[in-house]
């Protein structure tokens, strides 16, 4: 019984997934662009008030995380601190 209701979820979210993926590949370059833009501001404003932040730290804490792990650069930690 789970593995049914694992495999009807698998094949819904890969349905969705085909489904988005065909919808943004019909948008023109612009377009693409003009998404993905939005999705991040989108993002960024979400973080900040899921966190009470204003912009500049929450782009700052996101910019942080998004280094973690990678090899220490000069550039970069005097960038984002």
């Amino acid at each position: 019984m789970d593995r049914l209701i694992l495999s009807i979820m698998k094949s819904v979210a890969d349905d969705l997934r085909a489904e988005l993926r065909d919808e943004v590949n019909q948008l023109s370059f612009d377009e693409r662009i003009a998404l993905a833009l939005r999705l991040g501001e989108e993002g960024i404003e979400r973080f900040r008030l899921a966190n009470g932040l204003d912009r500049e730290t929450a782009i700052r804490i996101l910019e942080r995380r998004r280094q973690a792990g990678r090899t220490p650069s000069k550039c970069m930690s005097e960038l984002i601190g």
